[in-house]
This record gives structure tokens, sequence and C-alpha cells, in this order.
């Protein structure tokens, strides 16, 4: 299994948002230094299972460590967050919940260095959380995007299944015959999601660069691709789906459509919603996302996607007879008792040894063929949001230009020399 992640970039110290920082951790093990209880920022408790299991698990190998939960809205986390460390009650133990703002946390003075945190060798994900040659945090997930297809769908149009070798103009082809045969039905033969993650993180992928360059002129062959699947009708198009506030759950899992790509969180929630009757009961698999061409693509090649990690940072703040045991939580759920926790639960965990993926895909809906386990396990994943305290803004400024091109207001070259005006005026790259 091979990863790659862009190396991190050095970052400007913000002022305004610094606190103090306080000194390293003790070196006494957590289980000497008498009961202790840390907290665990995270959001959505009641639908994100994975807080709650790491930290019982963690607190039954460690009986005098226990770990309290603190909820937060997921939609407005990194704000929330950022307003209790300013006021000193933010939770001891970080949740950081996307890769574009751990600058900011850095900057601030608000993350611990945890660079003493041993890691697996074969994790994926870690090089998103440093800064300057500093960890700030270590990575317990990393969902990299896939290809989910409807192998009942497939059958029914009479379109081979997806065999890994695909490549972009391959899935457009399949799409095209999907729509075709399930005329009578009404189902797409994909949908493409409205996130700028869904046509921007394949373009930086698979064009082996990143968004802090400021020349998006590579990503415009990938949005030619999906605007012309979605003039020939083989996929909602942008503006429907934004005016109906399709979700993606909706249109693949009631059979709207027979092809998605997606991360791989969604591989627990279609098992969860073909369980409770939410999703229709059919067969599914996951292949390697398309490739821009022959060279990345097959079963004896490794697949380019992309992903971001979620990781654990510790409180700068934090009271220091706290360190240690806040450590300790951090390696174990980066370990690989932490990654047979979540994928136990269909979590996909930063560690996928061999192990971890024999007891993901046990679980009960999971796909069991060959290809859906190579699609899982094999494949380089590089970041959507590389480490930079840039980044959050341009992201926001190519976010304006996804919209522009999928709704139509703007041509695609228009759209991307706009965003690189904004970028070079607005953000500023050296």
């Amino acid at each position: 299994m091979k990863r790659k992640f862009a190396a991190a970039a050095g970052v400007a110290v913000v002022a305004t948002l610094s606190l103090a920082a306080c000194s390293g951790g003790s070196e006494t093990p957590a289980e000497e230094s008498g009961p202790v209880t840390l907290t665990l920022s995270g959001w959505s408790l009641d639908t994100t299972p994975e807080f709650q299991a790491l930290a019982d698990a963690f607190h039954e190998e460690n009986p005098d460590v226990t770990i309290e939960l603190k909820g937060y809205d997921p939609a407005e986390y990194n704000t929330l967050i950022t307003a209790d460390l300013a006021a000193g009650s933010g939770p001891d133990i970080i949740t950081q919940k996307e890769v574009k703002f751990v600058s900011t946390f850095v900057e601030g003075g608000q993350l611990l260095d945890v660079s003493d945190v041993e890691l697996p060798d074969d994790i994926s994900g870690a090089a998103s959380y440093e800064v300057d040659g500093a960890a700030y945090a270590v990575p317990y997930r990393n969902d990299s995007w896939v290809l989910y297809y409807n192998k009942d769908l497939f059958d029914q149009a009479g379109v081979e299944h997806p065999d890994g070798s695909w490549t972009w103009d391959d899935y457009s082809e399949a799409a095209a015959a999907l729509t075709e045969g399930l005329a009578a039905s009404g189902a797409k033969g994909a949908y493409l999601h409205r996130w700028q993650s869904t046509v921007q993180g394949f373009a930086s992928a698979q064009s082996d660069t990143d968004v802090l360059t400021g020349d998006y002129e590579y990503m415009e062959p990938f949005y030619e691709n999906v605007l012309a699947l979605q003039t020939a009708g083989d996929q909602v198009d942008f503006n429907t789906s934004s005016a109906n506030q399709l979700t993606y759950q909706g249109e693949f899992g009631t059979q709207k459509a027979a092809m998605l790509p997606m991360g791989t969180w969604y591989v627990a929630t279609l098992i969860a919603q073909q369980a409770s009757g939410d999703a229709d009961d059919f067969e599914w698999g996951i292949a390697p996302i398309p490739q821009s061409d022959e060279s990345t693509a097959g079963l004896d090649n490794t697949p380019v996607t992309f992903g971001d990690p979620t990781g654990f940072g510790i409180n700068a703040g934090i009271d220091e007879s706290k360190v240690q045991a806040a450590k300790d939580f951090l390696a174990f759920a980066a370990g690989e008792e932490g990654a047979q926790i979540l994928a136990g639960i269909g979590i996909t965990p930063a560690l996928l040894s061999d192990a971890v993926v024999e007891t993901y895909f046990a679980v009960d809906g999971a796909p069991a063929d060959d290809l859906s386990k190579f699609a899982y396990s094999t494949h380089e994943v590089f970041p959507e949001n590389p480490t930079s305290s840039k980044t959050a803004a341009i992201q926001g400024i190519l976010n304006d230009m996804h919209t522009a091109i999928m709704s139509g207001s703007a041509p695609v070259a228009d759209a991307i020399t706009e965003a690189q005006e904004r970028v070079a005026n607005e953000v500023g790259l050296d």
C-alpha cells in the first residue's frame, strides 16, 4: 500500500490568534500518574461513533484515564473551537476536522508539539499536521475517494462492471451507456455531488500539484469532462442538484444513479441505510476512482486519488499533569488498536494494515469482492488541502470558481483566469 502527501508549507505568525502555550509534558506514564480526566472535542456525537468508541477502548486499557466528549455543531466546529480556546475553555484533545485550519491553530499557539508521539510506519496523513518540521496532531482516520457502483443497475443496463482499469474517458462512456440502458427507470449513469472536491480534488491529485501554486489551468480538462456529462444528461446538472438540495446518499442509495464518486466514509453510511431501509436493497461495490491516463490505471498499478486525514491534537493550554495521558491517547488512536476499533465500525483509519482491511470488510453489509478490497486499500493519496495559512482563503476563491463553472454562469477558461487573479491579489503567493 502506497501513500503520498505533499510537504507542509511554512507559515507566518498570526498575532491576533496567539495564546500562551504550556511547556512539554511529563515523562511519567499515564498509568502511574493517578486518575486523569481528559476532554475530547467532537461533532454529531449521536451519529458519529468514532469518538466514543476510541474513548471507551482507551479507558478500558487505562482505567485511570477517563475521556469525556465535548460536542460541537459540525457546521461551526472550527469557529466554536477557536472561541473556546481563546476563552481558555477548550478541550484537552482537539479533533482536527479540516486540515486547512491546522495552520491557524498552530499560528495561534493553540496546539502542543506532539512530534514525540510514536506513529506506525505505514500510517497515512501524518505530513498534513507538520508545520516547520514539527508535528501538531496525529491522523487517526484518512478517507480517500473511490467509485461506488450499483452492480444491479449495471447488469440491468447490460454494462460491464468496472475492472480497476478505467480512465475518466471510460467512466464517461459507461455513464452514457448506463443512462441509455436505464432510460425506462429514469436512472442516470452517474451522480456528481456539488462540492468543489468532486472536480478539483481529483484534478490536483492526478496532475501532481496543489492549490498553492496559484495556477489552475490544469483543472480545465476535468471541468470540461464533467460539463460534458451534465450536458449529455448522463448525470444530474449542478443547478438542479442545488435547487432541489439533492443528497448523494439519496441519489445513489435509492438507485437514481448507477455510479457515485465519493469518499470511503460513505461505506459505513450506505451499510447502515440499507440495514434501516433508508436505502434500497441492492448489490454494490467500490472501484478505484478513474484515472487521468492509463499509467496509473489497472490492478498492476497504484491509482491516484485524494483525501484529507482527520486527526487529534493537544491543547497547548492543557494542565501539565495531563500531557502524557493525552499523548498516550493520540498514540493509541493512531495505532493498530485504534485502527481495528475504527475498522470494526465501518470507519476508514489512517493505518490500513492487512489485518485492519480484513476487519473492515468483515462488517455485515460490506462488499466482499476483490476489487472493492483493492480500491479501499491500494492507492496513492494526495491531500486536497495542503497545510498552509493560505489554503482556506484559496479554497474559498476556488469554490466561487467551481460554482461559476458548474452553474454555467462563466466559461471554464474565464472562471479559471478570474480565480488566478483573485488568488494573486487577495491572498498572494510567494
